[in-house]
């Protein structure tokens, strides 16, 4: 080839512009969905042989389709949206409840609209947060997941609620979820209405254009004019409202609703657009390959739900019999793909897509010259690491207390002491009784020891969102080991540690080595871990096993009965009979992760290194080691805290360690640390997780006849989230109170002079 020719040729193909509708990866992923369709028919036939088994996959497919529309336009924007699952889950619920005749008995027009617009304030407050208040959006949406969760189940009291009498009165809106005169479910057709609706917008029109340019650069979008916060808020309010439209279908559909409605949909949403093409860099994504992204992973979660058909021998009256039967995997195993699934799907952008690698394959299986390489930047999202916008060091000018006053993590030792006194003044019945005390140091021991790993990963400008998984990994494997193999208590601890930090080093490999962003990492390992702690206990509580395990979880006076020591009555005894072995062992860790962190090197670089990567990095700090021993560090302490929960409570429920990473990262947060990075101290975050412990101690207390349901109050801790991120954002970054004070100290001369 000549070089004119070489030139006319890379000209041509520069002119092409690739189509905004669809390309080569939608028809690539259209191909696969068939022969994995085929596949499907060949192992299991009486499902994926039959035509109703094609009619469920789409009829299932669009509800999480709608939703995968709207999540496009975020993740084109750059963003993330974790509180889809939650979303849809709770208008489910609220629909339940408005229109149900044993609860509000409302008429379906006004419970349509109510859904529609707390769908939109959903949205509406997701977009504020991340924008207006610059709550990072993986923190943001996930609170509001976890909130979410919290409305559904204190609304449905972990029951399933029905309405199937009157839906007969209103035959137009749940003929929706039917099937119809053609043969096939309308939920089908409406998902292709969304669909080609939010294509076109997305690739034809000026709010798809806004949207694009937002993602791929913001400050460039703003300085073309472009209302980037708007574009944005916009976005959310997108996805909001799909989930609120799918939330809607499902209602006409199943006529009811359940409290699992919604659970992991966020995984399974943001793995669909992923898979589908888009760009977890923002800039890049298409609602074609959002949907059958979508039908894929919907199809992979019906392939391993509906197992295929094998054939048992049975044993009756000496006589073997031959009966047909299906294997289906384990409780947790879906759960444990979809999150691996999530991981290669982000892996794809960086390593697949950006490299051009079957598009190379193509060149050189033609013999032509290879596209030019796409830049190649990495995968790590602004996000987690500061913007350089910190809080002035008032503490260098301060004296007395003021200097006290002044430190990040002030407020949380304060705020613990207040909360103490809260509960003397409430209950001092309860509260000043030694053991009632200790009962509750008992809840803090795990939270503490879970937020000591985590302090280090948020300083180095990281998060680890797997945390109460891997707590729940850790003490599934040590009873598995205890109660099923009949393991010693050494060897159980053994397998516990080894498994749990095998979970921390692929959180760290993946962040580190591969540099996918901390938290879609750890997010992946969140539903893996808690899915893998479901499947070795095949989703039961164990219990039943040698007390001498459960030493670890003991008061200090058990372990000294059980080695035969009787220590004479006095105040070391009644010690020994209050305080446990777990909280000794919390309090060393604390000491020397505190120490390490304040008056050691590896302590300055983990801050320095989550102040400013680059900047470390320039001084000579090697920041992928010291972001790799964090994430290991968060790994180990959450290990150690699953060991202690069953000893603790000499069983495991695969539920142990729900909710608690979002305990521990308000507890950093709450102690002084920054959501951006650089900045903990050992001493406030365990102050936070006081905070957290005595505010659910609180929440739980008996006060004349009043306890508040579990349920509230984890959505009351979310709550706290985001306001301790708002003030740390806010109050701590922008300085907004001494800018303030600034502003009055130069109005008040001006003021003073004019009167005189």
């Amino acid at each position: 080839m000549t070089p004119t020719t070489l030139t006319a040729t890379t000209a041509a193909s520069l002119s092409r512009a690739p189509s905004q509708l669809a390309g080569s990866w939608e028809a690539g992923l259209l191909i696969f969905i068939a022969l994995l369709y085929l596949a499907g028919a060949v192992v299991n036939p009486t499902f994926f042989g039959s035509p109703e088994g094609l009619h469920a996959l789409l009829r299932d497919t669009s509800r999480v389709g709608i939703i995968a529309v709207g999540m496009t336009f975020v993740i084109v924007n750059k963003d993330l949206d974790l509180s889809v699952g939650s979303t849809y889950g709770l208008i489910a619920v609220v629909f339940a409840r408005l229109f149900a005749p044993s609860f509000l008995d409302f008429g379906i027009v006004a419970t349509i609209l109510l859904c529609l617009l707390l769908g939109a304030a959903i949205g509406l407050l997701n977009g504020v947060l991340v924008t207006l208040l610059r709550v990072p959006a993986f923190i943001a949406t996930l609170t509001m997941l976890f909130i979410g969760r919290g409305f559904v189940l204190a609304l449905t009291h972990g029951q399933a609620i029905y309405y199937s009498g009157k839906a007969r009165e209103y035959p137009l809106f749940f003929h929706l979820g039917e099937t119809n005169v053609l043969g096939f479910n309308n939920q089908i057709a409406i998902f292709a209405v969304v669909a080609a609706i939010g294509a076109i917008v997305l690739a034809k029109t000026r709010w798809g254009y806004e949207t694009f340019a937002t993602g791929g650069n913001e400050q460039a979008a703003v300085y073309a004019g472009i209302p980037a916060n708007w574009v944005r808020i916009r976005a959310y309010l997108i996805s909001s409202l799909s989930a609120t439209v799918a939330a809607l279908l499902a209602a006409a559909q199943d006529k009811g609703v359940t409290p699992l409605y919604g659970v992991s949909w966020e995984l399974t949403v943001i793995a669909s657009v992923i898979i589908g093409g888009a760009s977890i860099l923002g800039g890049r994504g298409r609602v074609v390959g959002s949907c059958l992204g979508a039908a894929l992973v919907v199809l992979i979660d019906k392939v391993l739900r509906e197992g295929w058909p094998i054939t048992r021998t049975v044993v009756i009256d000496g006589e073997s019999i031959a009966v047909g039967a299906r294997y289906t995997l384990p409780a947790g195993a879906v759960l444990v793909f979809l999150g691996v699934l999530l991981v290669i799907a982000v892996l794809i952008e960086p390593y697949l897509i950006r490299r051009q690698v079957i598009t190379r394959f193509w060149a050189w299986l033609r013999r032509r010259p290879p596209p030019a390489a796409l830049e190649m930047g990495g995968v790590a999202l602004e996000g987690v690491q500061t913007k350089g916008a910190m809080a002035a060091d008032m503490a260098l000018s301060a004296t007395g207390f003021g200097k006290f006053l002044a430190r990040r993590d002030a407020l949380a030792i304060i705020l613990a002491a207040v909360l103490w006194l809260t509960g003397l003044a409430l209950r001092p019945d309860y509260w000043w009784n030694l053991s009632n005390t200790f009962a509750i140091l008992l809840n803090y021991t795990e939270l503490a020891l879970i937020t000591i790993g985590l302090t280090y990963v948020i300083a180095a400008g990281d998060i680890d969102l797997s945390v109460g998984a891997v707590l729940a990994l850790a003490g599934s494997t040590a009873a598995y080991f205890l109660k099923v193999l009949g393991a010693d208590p050494m060897t159980a601890i053994a397998m516990g540690l080894v498994v749990g930090m095998a979970a921390g080093l692929v959180n760290a490999t993946v962040t580190v080595g591969f540099k996918l962003p901390s938290f879609i990492a750890t997010l992946g390992m969140f539903y893996i871990a808690r899915g893998l702690a479901a499947w070795f206990v095949a989703g039961q509580q164990l219990t039943g096993w040698t007390e001498a395990y459960n030493l670890i979880g003991r008061k200090v006076s058990d372990v000294l009965f059980y080695f035969g020591v009787t220590l004479p009555p006095g105040i070391i005894r009644n010690v020994t009979e209050v305080v446990s072995v777990q909280t000794v062992w919390m309090f060393f860790v604390a000491v020397v992760a505190g120490v390490v962190l304040a008056y050691t090197p590896f302590g300055l670089k983990v801050c320095a290194t989550g102040g400013n990567l680059r900047a470390a990095s320039y001084a000579g700090i090697n920041t992928s080691r010291i972001r790799f021993l964090s994430l290991m560090l968060a790994a180990l302490c959450a290990t150690m805290a699953g060991l202690i929960n069953v000893a603790y409570f000499r069983s495991f429920n695969p539920v142990a360690g729900q909710f608690r990473e979002l305990d521990a990262i308000a507890s950093v947060i709450i102690g002084g640390g920054s959501i951006f990075g650089g900045h903990g101290t050992m001493i406030g975050a365990l102050a936070g997780a006081a905070v957290i412990t005595l505010i659910r101690a609180l929440l739980q207390l008996n006060v004349q006849g009043f306890t508040m349901p579990q349920h509230w109050i984890n959505v009351f801790i979310g709550v706290i989230l985001i306001v301790a991120v708002l003030i740390d954002i806010w109050v701590r970054q922008a300085n907004i109170l001494g800018t303030l004070r600034a502003r009055f100290a130069k109005r008040a001369p001006s003021g003073a002079a004019s009167h005189g």
